[in-house]
């Protein structure tokens, strides 16, 4: 009596690793994955690690003191500057909580002197801040003197000076660094350019060299194929995170608030907003006609965020009609928490606004991409 074989029934798992192990490979060997993954990032961090600047053009968001006087020439031309912010807290402990996390760069007290005598000197200016403030704290007290100069030589001739300097009053807190305003920005602009470019470039090669038609003619379902190309592709950007991470924090103080904890906590950031981010990918991919026209449809996904989304430098510096749409961009809300993670001791569930704005976005996004994306 003979006896079949049992046939050992087909893995979707074991097909869909077996492509994971391929597409790993075949990233690792891209040079233009490593160069926008790895290479531009770290020259960025590189560039503003050596040169300092306080993450771009510098932005001073300041508190007038409550019983300040207002009606003074000092506060008018600080209203003029562009780059001088005045915010009020809605609370005491607010503001003592916005000054320990660097988000305001010091409250400033104008008034006037009771003890000026013969015209000199008519107002006083007190200044308190943290350490947190970093660069714009050492910067803005030689910019406050410039702009009492400038009075003083307008409209205060052959005089002493409009107004003396109390000595400033400096708590000692965590400073905050340049590498903090900037590594953040650079780690979304590695995860978004890879899940853009990455995801459109490799999903369009694997149409139009058939190798997706090739896949058909095996037993392997289509979303393991899917699933593999996209495990592929997360891996190879965490792995880029862990290195833009550890030089940042090993070559330039990069703040990790609670050590490891915060460390895993800012890859599963990444690995949410990744995620999100590989959704405008595969719309890219579907909607490029041909390969030459990938980069001009990846770029305008990409190139707003990278310029709006406080990536180089403050959103706070654009104008106020432009600050709403920088308000709209997912990469925005992957960099506001980044650096709440990181530097101010927040954890995952602190943000759960900012990533809700990211989830809200891949809902979206991956709505369309269901709708648009092309298998053949």
């Amino acid at each position: 009596m003979s006896t079949t074989p049992s046939v050992k029934p087909y893995s979707q798992v074991t097909a869909m690793l077996a492509i994971t192990k391929g597409a790993l490979k075949a990233i690792f060997r891209s040079p233009s994955a490593v160069l926008f993954s790895i290479a531009f990032p770290l020259i960025f961090i590189l560039v503003f690690g050596f040169i300092g600047g306080g993450g771009g053009i510098t932005t001073y968001r300041i508190v007038l003191e409550q019983n300040a006087d207002t009606n003074n020439h000092v506060i008018a031309a600080l209203k003029t500057i562009p780059n001088v912010k005045f915010v009020q807290p809605a609370s005491d402990a607010e503001l003592q909580s916005e000054l320990k996390k660097g988000r305001i760069t010091g409250v400033l007290g104008v008034y006037k002197n009771e003890a000026a005598k013969d015209g000199a000197h008519p107002y006083r200016i007190s200044f308190r801040s943290t350490s947190a403030s970093g660069d714009k704290l050492s910067t803005f007290l030689p910019f406050l003197e410039n702009v009492v100069s400038k009075i003083d030589a307008r409209i205060y001739p052959n005089k002493l000076s409009y107004a003396s300097f109390d000595a400033p009053q400096i708590e000692e807190v965590r400073k905050y660094r340049t590498i903090d305003f900037i590594l953040p920005g650079q780690l979304g602009f590695s995860l978004l350019s890879a899940g853009v470019f990455g995801v459109a470039f490799l999903f369009f090669n694997l149409r139009q060299t058939l190798v997706l038609k090739r896949f058909y003619a095996t037993p392997v379902n289509r979303t393991m194929i899917v699933l593999g190309e996209g495990i592929a592709r997360v891996i190879f950007q965490l792995v880029t995170a862990v290195v833009i991470i550890g030089i940042g924090t090993f070559a330039f103080k990069f703040t990790l608030v609670n050590g490891w904890i915060t460390f895993l906590e800012i890859l599963v950031l990444s690995f949410i907003a990744l995620l999100v981010f590989m959704g405008f990918g595969f719309i890219v991919s579907s909607v490029a006609k041909n390969e030459s026209s990938i980069p001009p449809f990846a770029n305008l996904i990409t190139l707003p965020q990278f310029l709006l989304a406080g990536t180089f430098f403050s959103i706070d510096v654009f104008p106020s009609w432009l600050q709403p749409i920088c308000r709209i961009l997912p990469l925005t809300y992957f960099n506001d928490a980044m650096r709440k993670i990181a530097f101010e001791g927040a954890h995952l569930w602190d943000t759960g606004f900012e990533i809700g704005i990211i989830v809200l976005w891949g809902i979206v996004v991956y709505a369309v991409a269901v709708k648009v994306f092309k298998w053949e």
